[in-house]
C-alpha cells in the first residue's frame, strides 16, 4: 500500500473504466492513473510508450469527480485546516526528527541544553527546519520498566528542563512535536489513557503538535484531550493515513515509500486535501533525489532526518543544496504552495518533464522536475497569457522573456539533469520577491550536478581508559585473567534496525567505519577482574568515603531509601549508576571500567563459547526472567554459580547489564552494554534487545546521566596485572 496516485500514460494498454482504476482507492493508499494498470512502475519496459500528457486532463477530470464523491462519503469538514492555531501546519515544509542524544541539541560536559547551535547546523547545512519531533524514547525504552511518559520527565532538568527547549526552539520560529506510541504497553503502566497522559505534556512544556509513532492516523481522542487542556495541537501520523476519515483531524501526516518512476506520482492526501502537509520521510535514503523530486512536484514538505537512532545518515551535499532551494521557494510562496486549485500534470513541452501548477491571486507558481538523465533546454512551458503579467524563473533568480504567440507565453530556461525548475507569473508587485531572486541567482551560480552525491558515514572514536596501577595479585574480590596473544574477538550489535549498512552499531580502532559485525584476533594483556558485578553495599562505602553527590542527581541510586541501601538490597548489584557514576567509583578504589574485550575475554575464555558456562542456555545458570511491567529487584550476586565462565567469573549474563567502553561521533555518544538482564520488556519488538550472548553486545544512547540512569545497568571493574 502506498499513499500516491500513480500517473497517467501507458498508452499500449488502453484506457480503462473509471470505475475499474478507482474500485481500490477506498481499501488502499493507492490511486491509479489513466490508463495505467495496478501494480505499475515495478518494472519500466516500455515506460517511453506512456503518454501522460495525452490523458492528464481525462485523468485529472475523473480524480475531480472522485474526490468530490469520496469527501462527501466521509462527511469531510474542513474547518481544523481553517483554524487559526492549527495555520501553522501549512508552512511546515522542513520538519525532522531529532534525537536527544544528539551532541549538538544536548551539550553534556556544560549540562545544557544547546538548541541554538543544532539550529545553527541545519541552517548552515540546508536552509534550516520549520519544526522538529524531540524524540526521547525509543530505542533505549524497555531497557528497565520506565514507560514512554516517564522518559520525559528524565530528560535533564525535567518537564521544566523540556519546556526550556522548547522556548529555545520558539525564539527561532520553529515549532516543537513530541512523540506518543501506541506499542509500549510492557513497561510500567501509566495510570491514564496515552492521550490524556501527552497532552498533559504538551501542555506543561508548551509543545505545539504529537506525532504518533506507528499510527496511521493520529486518533481523535489525542486531538480532543489536547483541545480540552486548552492546547489545540498538530496532529501527525508517521505512518500514512489508512482511514479517510482521519484527514478531518489530522491536519499533517509523514509520507513514504515513493517509487522512482519515468512519471511521478501524486500524493493522494495532498489531492484529497491541498492544505494537508505531508512530510514525506525516507530516513535510510542515500540518494534523496526521488524523494525530493515528489516533494517539489506535489508541493509537500520534507522530514530531514539525519540522526535515526544515533546512526548518522546525513544529507550529501548535493541533496542539502537541493532541499535547502526547495525550502527558500516554499517558504517565499507558502499561499501558493498550498493552493486548492493545484493542478499535477500541467502541461509541458519537453519529453521527460513535469509539472504541477499551484495558482494564486495574482501570482501563478509552476513547480517542475526533469526525470531525465540530460540537460533539458530552450521552451519548456506554454501558458495563458495575461496583459501585464511577468514571469521569473524562481529557480534561477532571473527575469523571463516570454515569446508570445497566440494569447500564450511561450518561456525557455534550462533543467539540469535530474533537476528542478520553477516559474512565477505574477501582475504587480510581489513582497519580497526581489531578495528571493537574488538568493535565488546567487545558489544557482553552483549547479545541483556540481555538488557531491556521495555519502559516508560518520567516524567514532573510542573513549579512552586510563590504566591503572599494576598489581602483581589479585585485590580481594577479584579473579586474574591471564594474557592472551590471540583472542578472538568476534561479536556483533543487536539494535534492532539500521540492516547491516555502513554506520550502524560501533567501529573499533582498528576498522575503517561502524558496522554491525566485527572480528579481530587480539592480544589482551592479564588483568583482574572483579568476580562479581559492584554491590549496593560497596558502593555505599564509596560514598560514604567520598560523600560523592554527582552534578545531575535526577535518578541517582533512586532505589535507595534514606540514602542507604532498602532492607535486603545490599548484596544485589547496584543499579541506578550513570556511567560516570560507576567510572567515580572505579577511580577512587584504584580500578577501571573494562574494555569490552576484556569483559568478553573473562566470560568466554578462548574457546569461542556461546555462553559463559557453555554452548547451550542453561536457565538454572541466570535468574529467572522478568516479564511483568514493573520490574523486580535483581538477583543477589553469587546466587547462580552455575553461570561462571572459565576463569570463575560470575554473575556475567542474564542478572544486570554491565557499563564497559564509550564510543562517540560528532553527534552521538554511545555505551557498550554487556550481559543482558532478567528484565525482559513484553508486547513489543521495539523494546530494548537483550544480549545474553557473548558475541553479542548492547548500544546504548547517551544524554545525560538524569537519563542515562536505569535500573538493570550496574557494573564490575577491572585493575591492569603486572608483567
Amino acid at each position: 500500500m502506498t499513499d500516491h496516485i500513480l500517473p497517467p500514460g501507458d498508452e499500449e494498454r488502453g484506457a480503462l473504466k473509471t470505475e475499474f482504476r478507482f474500485s481500490h482507492v477506498t481499501t488502499g493508499r493507492y490511486l491509479p492513473t489513466p490508463g495505467k494498470m495496478p501494480g505499475w512502475p515495478f518494472a519500466d519496459i516500455g515506460a517511453w510508450k506512456m503518454d501522460a500528457k495525452g490523458t492528464a486532463d481525462d485523468w485529472l477530470r475523473e480524480l475531480s469527480d472522485w474526490r468530490r464523491e469520496h469527501l462527501i462519503r466521509i462527511g469531510y469538514d474542513d474547518a481544523n485546516y481553517r483554524r487559526p492555531e492549527l495555520l501553522w501546519s501549512q508552512r511546515n515544509f522542513v520538519h525532522v526528527q531529532m534525537m536527544v542524544e544528539d551532541r549538538y541539541f544536548y551539550d553534556a560536559q556544560k549540562g545544557e541544553y544547546t538548541v541554538d547551535r543544532y539550529l545553527d547546523d541545519l541552517e548552515a547545512r540546508f536552509g534550516g527546519v520549520d519544526s522538529v519531533l524531540i524524540w526521547y524514547v525509543y530505542p533505549n525504552i524497555g531497557v528497565d520498566d520506565r514507560n514512554q511518559t516517564d522518559l520525559a520527565h528524565d530528560l535533564p532538568g525535567g518537564l521544566a528542563g523540556l519546556k526550556g527547549a522548547v522556548d529555545a526552539f520558539h525564539k527561532r520560529g520553529v515549532k516543537v512535536f513530541l512523540p506518543t506510541k501506541p506499542w509500549d504497553n510492557g513497561t510500567r503502566p501509566q495510570g491514564q489513557r496515552d492521550w490524556h497522559a501527552i497532552a498533559e505534556i504538551i501542555k506543561a512544556v508548551g509543545a505545539d503538535g504529537i506525532n504518533g509513532d506507528t499510527y496511521n492516523g493520529v486518533p481523535r481522542a489525542f486531538f480532543d484531550a489536547c483541545d480540552e487542556l486548552g492546547c489545540p495541537v498538530v496532529l501527525q501520523p508517521e505512518s500514512t493515513i489508512s482511514s479517510e476519515e482521519q484527514l478531518i483531524w489530522n491536519v499533517q501526516s509523514w509520507g513514504k515509500k515513493v517509487p522512482d518512476s519515468p512519471i511521478p506520482t501524486v500524493a493522494k492526501w495532498k489531492w484529497l486535501e491541498p492544505r494537508h502537509m505531508i512530510n514525506y520521510e525516507n530516513r535510510w535514503g542515500r540518494d534523496r533525489t526521488a524523494d525530493l523530486q515528489y516533494i517539489f512536484f506535489n508541493g509537500v514538505g520534507y522530514n530531514a532526518w539525519e540522526n535515526i537512532w544515533g546512526i548518522w545518515n546525513q544529507f550529501t551535499p548535493r541533496d542539502a543544496e537541493t532541499l535547502r532551494r526547495i525550502a527558500a521557494l516554499y517558504r517565499q510562496f507558502p499561499s501558493l504552495v498550498v493552493s486548492m486549485d493545484w493542478r499535477p500534470y500541467a502541461p509541458t513541452l519537453q519529453a521527460g518533464v513535469f509539472a504541477s501548477r499551484f495558482p494564486g491571486e495574482g501570482q501563478v507558481l509552476w513547480t517542475l522536475v526533469n526525470r531525465a538523465e540530460s540537460t533539458i533546454e530552450g521552451e519548456q512551458l506554454a501558458v495563458e497569457h495575461v496583459e501585464g503579467t511577468r514571469y521569473f524563473d524562481a529557480w534561477n533568480g532571473v527575469e523571463l522573456a516570454p515569446r508570445i504567440v497566440g494569447g500564450q507565453a511561450i518561456l525557455s530556461f534550462a533543467l539540469e539533469p535530474r533537476g528542478y525548475g520553477a516559474v512565477l507569473a505574477a501582475r504587480g508587485e510581489v513582497s519580497g520577491l526581489n531578495d528571493y531572486l537574488a538568493r535565488a541567482a546567487g545558489w544557482a551560480k553552483t549547479p545541483l550536478q556540481s555538488l557531491s552525491p556521495e555519502w559516508h558515514s560518520l567516524k567514532q572514536r573510542l573513549v579512552e581508559i586510563p590504566s591503572t596501577a599494576p598489581q602483581a595479585a589479585a585485590p580481594a574480590g577479584m579473579t586474574s585473567i591471564p594474557a592472551i596473544d590471540d583472542f578472538d574477538f568476534v561479536v556483533g550489535g543487536i539494535e534492532v534496525e539500521g540492516f547491516n549498512w555502513d554506520g550502524v552499531d560501533v567501529q573499533y580502532p582498528w576498522e575503517s567505519s561502524p558496522r554491525r559485525g566485527h572480528r579481530r584476533r587480539l592480544a589482551i594483556p592479564a588483568f583482574y577482574i572483579d568476580t562479581h558485578p559492584v554491590t549496593n553495599a560497596q558502593f555505599k562505602q564509596f560514598v560514604d568515603a567520598t560523600g560523592y553527590t554527582p552534578r545531575d542527581a535526577h535518578n541517582f541510586l533512586r532505589h535507595w531509601v534514606g540514602g542507604k541501601p532498602a532492607e535486603g538490597w545490599s548484596d544485589k548489584p547496584v543499579t541506578w549508576v550513570s556511567l560516570e557514576d560507576a567510572r567515580a567509583y572505579a577511580q577512587w578504589a584504584g580500578k577501571r571500567l573494562p574494555r569490552e574485550w576484556e569483559w568478553q575475554y573473562a566470560a568466554q575464555g578462548s574457546d569461542g563459547r556461546l555462553y559463559p558456562w557453555g554452548n547451550t542456555w542453561d536457565a538454572q545458570a541466570v535468574p529467572a526472567p522478568d516479564r511483568g511491567r514493573t520490574m523486580r529487584a535483581p538477583a543477589d550476586i553469587g546466587a547462580h554459580p552455575r553461570g561462571a565462565s572459565p576463569f570463575g567469573v560470575q554473575d556475567l549474563v542474564g542478572n544486570v547489564w554491565q557499563w564497559t567502553d564509550e564510543y562517540e561521533d560528532e553527534h552521538t555518544r554511545a555505551a557498550i552494554l554487556r550481559g543482558g538482564s532478567s528484565y525482559q520488556a513484553q508486547t513489543s519488538h521495539w523494546y530494548f534487545p537483550q544480549a545474553y550472548r557473548n558475541d553479542q553486545h548492547g548500544k546504548y544512547l547517551l544524554m545525560a546521566p538524569a537519563k542515562d540512569r536505569s535500573g538493570t545497568i550496574g557494573f564490575r571493574c577491572v585493575v591492569d596485572a603486572s608483567e
